[in-house]
């Protein structure tokens, strides 16, 4: 059964750092062979490629938003295969980012997409008797997967019938296998006393007559005889379960053996095991993922050397279609899976605290929640932000940081990077899109400790920093009391047209410029975001951000499907088919007025969106077909909740807007208002805003706003 030890919530996030340094180590040298990682690297040791920020990859997008499938879900109820798939089509953009878009029947998640948007649900939408059993068999169902042991700890059982769930959206027979023998086995991590004991435990999840048992059992077998040597080990898997072998893009087998080679060889080291497996070749940030999760739990925190671990600081970037979520940090990431796993297995809801959207805490062993360091622009001085248990303003733990030195009226500061872009990659790895973590009319509060050392003499003010053009704007100044926390508190001004790209703290030393430099230790610790935002954005002060020739976003913007650009100061939304949707804004918004304007250029349909939760949940008020309509989109498709006449003219400019408070709403055209509805069908309370059009329409829109 699911056991949560006192150590649970630190194995998840050693779990989650074990995966994500995984994919990291083996990202850039993916589908490499051996022999040509052992030309170009010989033994690896450590990571081979120093990235700016490593940019969103399908082995982690997978995970993170799959298991919302268990947050989604009414509190008491399981979850089924068919809910698996509607998380598929809530999260996923239609044929970009998230993961490969490789083709129908080349790509095993693209297959699965398209059969899901066709209404084939799960599990047909992943079976062979659909796919084939080449299309079945790839490698997708495994390198999703640890994360359902990370939610069900101990019970391998349990693990594997979640994972499986999951698999079969995509997957069928040893793609699924797969996909169960891995949660399974970082299930058993959580108290197996050793590698071989996990590996039996996750073998005793699938059936003994599969061919992915037979490979697991191979393996073991080849490690009791020649237990010293793993190239032998790999050079029969070459030879026996090699890719030409199998058919398809990456099948499921010649990586299965890897990942239980590197699992055998390492003998329980994390950096000897992830190491291996690497080395090895083929999927290799699939491989290495997998390894490195699994390792991640079984070892603990204190078993990952620091050097895997300062290089990511607990960023993470993602590319779902909420924009708001697709910039998280591990140690967060674990406290949610933590939460999610509680909610599902033991029925404990999960806490919204009124107002409150961003919390950290620091409290996880190591965790920097991805903060940073910056100095005066050249200035020649080492810096730090460490995890500590020195001091506390609440718990055990608060984050260190340290400046070598520091001269009177110079700028130092501590932040959190609140929005990326694409000059903060060194790739456009699997398509990232963005909108902000914090914006203008929210509040930042951190506390802040300083101790008696050489700089005694210290303000500080809290800061954010303008993308748009490139500005601070600043929050008071106020001088710090020695060994004293003190609470610093700022609600930011309404900014217009502003991306907020950087929250923090600015430390200002007050010393004449002429002494010496001294050095500065400092504590920080409970900081968080709050509060509701206040938007006024023009599209004319927007701008296309480019990744690649490929990939150009809107700033600030997600999309579901179609083309949306900025022309001539408006953004233009148009698609042949379907719903075409782009959001903004942040996940966790509840009561708010939002307001467009918009022009109707062609087709019958123009809109917006509003309390959007993904793909398959939001409410929209749209004119179309010569009346304004206010709508709600479930899994079944869009319903109907109130409905008046309305003469849509072409190349007119007009104004809608919605205002939502609680489950009232009330919808306006040119400041009259049109509809007013309550909602008690289990409402949707919280979510972003967006835009929409359908039936092939086209749509430009100058502004919006965004107010409590």
């Amino acid at each position: 059964m699911v056991t949560y030890h006192s150590d649970y919530a630190e194995r998840v996030y050693a779990g989650w750092l074990g995966k994500m340094i995984g994919v990291r180590h083996g990202a850039n040298i993916e589908n490499w062979s051996y022999e040509r990682i052992e030309r170009a690297f010989g033994e690896i040791t450590g990571y081979l490629y120093d990235f700016k920020n490593f940019a969103a990859d399908d082995d982690i997008n997978g995970p993170i938003f799959f298991m919302q499938a268990l947050r989604d879900l009414p509190l008491g109820e399981k979850v089924s295969a068919k809910q698996m798939g509607d998380t598929w089509l809530n999260y996923i953009g239609d044929g970009h980012g998230f993961f490969w878009w490789g083709g129908y029947g080349k790509s095993t998640e693209h297959t699965a997409y398209d059969n899901l948007k066709a209404g084939i649900e799960a599990p047909r939408s992943g079976s062979m008797e659909q796919n084939s059993r080449t299309v079945a068999e790839q490698i997708g169902g495994q390198i999703f997967s640890d994360v359902w042991g990370l939610l069900a700890p101990c019970d391998e059982q349990e693990a594997a019938d979640l994972a499986g769930k999951m698999a079969s959206v995509s997957h069928d027979q040893n793609g699924i296998y797969g996909g169960r023998f891995v949660a399974a086995c970082c299930a058993a991590a959580f108290h197996a006393n050793s590698i071989h004991e996990v590996i039996v435990r996750g073998l005793s999840t699938i059936p003994q007559d599969s061919e992915y048992a037979r490979v697991v059992a191979d393996m073991v077998r080849f490690h009791n005889e020649q237990p010293e040597d793993w190239r032998a080990c790999f050079r029969y898997v070459q030879a026996h379960y090699g890719y030409d072998r199998y058919p398809g893009v990456c099948h499921i087998i010649p990586n299965a053996a890897v990942v239980v080679l590197g699992l055998l060889y390492g003998e329980g080291d994390f950096s000897r095991s992830i190491n291996i497996a690497n080395m090895c070749g083929w999927d290799t940030d699939c491989n290495v993922g997998n390894v490195g999760a699994i390792l991640g739990v079984l070892v603990g925190l204190t078993g990952i050397d620091e050097a895997w671990r300062k290089p990511i600081n607990d960023f993470v970037c993602l590319s779902s279609l909420i924009g708001s979520r697709n910039i998280q940090d591990l140690a967060n990431v674990a406290k949610e899976t933590v939460a999610i796993s509680k909610r599902y297995f033991i029925g404990k809801e999960i806490a919204h605290n009124q107002g409150l959207h961003a919390h950290y805490d620091f409290e996880l062993p190591g965790s920097t929640h991805a903060f940073r360091n910056a100095g005066p622009d050249g200035a020649m001085l080492m810096t730090s932000c460490v995890n500590t248990d020195a001091a506390a303003y609440y718990g055990k733990r608060s984050l260190q940081v340290c400046f070598s030195s520091l001269y009177g009226g110079g700028s130092y500061r501590t932040f959190l990077q609140t929005y990326y872009t694409p000059e903060d990659f060194n790739d456009s790895r699997y398509d990232p899109s963005f909108t902000p973590c914090f914006f203008p009319g929210q509040t930042l509060s951190m506390h802040v400790y300083v101790p008696r050392g050489e700089e005694e003499h210290l303000a500080a003010r809290l800061y954010v920093r303008n993308l748009t053009d490139g500005t601070f704007l600043y929050g008071d100044k106020v001088e710090l009391p020695l060994e004293e926390w003190i609470c610093l508190r700022w609600t930011v001004p309404p900014i217009p047209n502003a991306v907020i790209g950087e929250v923090g703290i600015e430390w200002i030393p007050l010393a004449e410029i002429y002494i010496s430099p001294k050095s500065l230790v400092a504590y920080i610790d409970e900081v968080m975001f709050s509060g509701q935002a206040e938007i006024h954005q023009s599209f004319q002060a927007s701008a296309m951000e480019v990744w690649n020739p490929l990939h150009r976003e809107v700033r600030q913007l997600t999309y579901l499907r179609g083309l949306w650009m900025l022309e001539d100061g408006t953004l233009t939304g148009s698609g042949a088919t379907g719903d075409i949707e782009a959001y903004t804004g942040g996940h966790y918004f509840n009561d708010y007025s939002f307001e467009s304007t918009l022009t109707p250029l062609t087709g019958s349909s123009h809109g917006l969106l509003y309390r959007v939760q993904g793909a398959l949940r939001s409410y929209a008020a749209l004119i179309e077909d010569n009346h304004l309509l206010l709508l709600k989109k479930n899994r079944q498709g869009w319903t109907e909740l109130a409905k008046v006449p309305y003469v849509l003219q072409h190349h007119r400019e007009l104004t809608l807007s919605v205002n939502a408070r609680g489950n009232h709403f009330e919808v306006r055209v040119d400041g009259k208002q049109m509809l007013d509805y309550i909602d008690n069908d289990h409402p949707y309370l919280n979510g972003q805003v967006g835009f929409i059009n359908r039936k092939g329409s086209r749509t430009a829109y100058a502004s919006y706003s965004v107010q409590s």
